[in-house]
């Protein structure tokens, strides 16, 4: 089975700086950071080149917590405060002028957002997801992906968790849910080049505008 099928898009799952005490960005302590920031920049950057849409995500809370909700019952302190500048996205990953960014208040991007309305006017049929944390954000997400009917395909090697053990718990759920979910970067970039190379075979036998043209 194709790691593509369809229409692709690229969710940037929460790609924000390291915590602080102060409650800025991620609260992750996987270690690997480094490596995995460059993959996530790899991604996007093939992807636009590629013409696969790209869509971030961010976290954010007001100070005040007014609407934080449930989030702060578990091991998490207060965290992602969007005044913070360590809740900005990581250097490198920039969404551009016609690129969608959406600010989320809960744990999966679809919750409360405009996701699906976004998704809808890509067209979008395989999802793939990188960011943080595994097993919170990308993991919701990715559950909620699976509940509305997308392929699902996650970046293994550029998301990171609360801990090794939680990631490593989390993929083998999102697995669960699609057996064909999990991939390496080098895997899903592969699968967008074969797809815009698809794409691009197919608009020339119908005289549409390749995909990498078309955006």
């Amino acid at each position: 089975m194709s790691l593509i099928v369809g229409q692709p898009v690229v969710i940037a799952v929460d790609p924000q700086q390291g915590g602080s005490e102060e409650g800025g960005g991620i609260p992750a302590t996987m270690p690997g950071r480094a490596e995995r920031s460059a993959r996530m920049i790899q991604i996007v950057d093939r992807a636009r080149e590629l013409g696969v849409p790209v869509v971030f995500i961010q976290e954010v809370h007001k100070r005040s917590m007014v609407e934080i909700g449930r989030e702060l019952d578990g091991a998490e302190g207060p965290h992602c405060f969007e005044d913070d500048p360590k809740n900005d996205f990581i250097d490198g990953l920039d969404p551009l002028p016609e690129e969608f960014h959406i600010k989320k208040r809960r744990n999966s991007a679809f919750f409360g957002t405009e996701l699906e309305i976004v998704l809808k006017g890509y067209g979008a049929d395989t999802l793939i997801l990188f960011g943080g944390l595994t097993d919170v954000c990308v993991h919701y997400t990715a559950v909620d992906a699976h509940q509305h009917d997308f392929r699902v395909r996650v970046a293994t090697d550029a998301v990171g968790g609360s801990s090794q053990r939680a990631h490593d718990a989390a993929l083998e759920a999102i697995e669960y849910l699609q057996s064909e979910s999990l991939a390496t970067t080098d895997e899903l970039i592969g699968a967008m080049e074969e797809w815009s190379a698809s794409a691009g075979a197919a608009s020339t036998a119908t005289g549409e505008p390749a995909a990498s043209e078309a955006k």
